[in-house]
């Protein structure tokens, strides 16, 4: 019975801390994830700044600013250029194309490039993960210098969106699991495996709660109700060392008093009712309590 209670206790503690593991894991994904995703976007627009400094420079324009990439929707950027310039398609495409494949997030995309005064489309082309379904148009046509803004709008991936539904949605299933296997591993007072606990077996004694009697070989040894109050406490913790303060609450502390020197002579009369049987006896844990051996 005491090696049962041990190995369930050490159960109930494993599988305690494997939920808390488990759970601590998720929640170190999820900011772990959300760290990446900021990162990625980061970068994400230095490249597009990237974009705008080579049209410059294919422009001839090494000294005129790049201003900084505006973010005009939730995946849809602008760069915008702090003068004129003029730009051939097939290199913008090519550039474009060439420095967003660096970024991992980015699959499909399309790039319009605007005229800042009436916001009409003066190029424009999409680029997909297959470049068959690419659409890139009039190649050829070198485009007037004027003052022009280029937005690109990311289609969206849903690798965030899915990350985080697995996250949040295995939370619950976890807290359940959990509780499951917490309920079936709960600790209680063990009670010998009959689950009858006014029968007692103690060594070669039968211990009898409910009539308040020790049996042995057919010999009757009666406890008075203190007595019995104590030694169930015990057997039902063979082994084990009992604090002396519980026994004197659980025993006494109903009837409103207290006294310390009680439980030592009840003690001392339980041990001796005990001696018919060699292998059990209550012993002293100094300074903690007894304990019942039962060899």
């Amino acid at each position: 019975m005491h090696l049962s209670r041990e190995f369930i206790a050490g159960k109930h503690k494993y599988l305690f801390g494997s939920i808390i593991l488990l759970f601590l894991s998720v929640v170190c994904v999820a900011f772990s994830i959300t760290g990446d995703d900021d990162f990625d976007i980061a970068r994400r627009e230095v490249l597009l700044r990237r974009i705008g400094d080579e049209l410059l420079s294919q422009s001839g324009d090494p000294t005129s600013r790049v201003l900084p990439v505006k973010k005009i929707a939730k995946n849809e950027y602008q760069i915008r250029f702090e003068n004129d310039l003029t730009f051939q398609p097939d290199s913008l495409v090519n550039t474009t194309r060439r420095l967003l494949a660096k970024d991992p997030l980015t699959h499909d995309y399309v790039v319009n490039v605007l005229n800042v005064g009436d916001a009409s489309v003066a190029y424009g082309f999409a680029i997909s993960g297959n470049k068959k379904d690419d659409i890139v148009a009039c190649k050829g046509r070198k485009q007037p210098k004027a003052s022009y803004l280029i937005n690109i709008k990311f289609k969206p991936t849903g690798i965030n969106t899915t990350k985080y539904k697995y996250l949040l949605g295995g939370l619950p299933f976890l807290a359940f699991v959990g509780f499951i296997f917490l309920r079936s591993a709960k600790p209680g007072r063990v009670a010998p495996a009959d689950q009858n606990t006014d029968m007692l077996t103690l060594g070669s004694l039968l211990f009898d709660v409910k009539n308040r009697q020790l049996t042995i070989n057919e010999n009757i040894i009666d406890l008075t109700g203190t007595e019995t109050r104590i030694l169930r406490i015990l057997a039902l913790s063979p082994n084990e060392t009992i604090a002396r303060n519980r026994l004197q609450k659980e025993i006494w502390e109903d009837e409103g008093v207290i006294v310390g020197r009680s439980l030592d002579m009840f003690i001392s009369k339980l041990r001796k009712k005990l001696e018919p049987d060699p292998n059990v006896n209550i012993v002293v844990i100094r300074s903690k309590g007894y304990k019942l051996e039962v060899g």
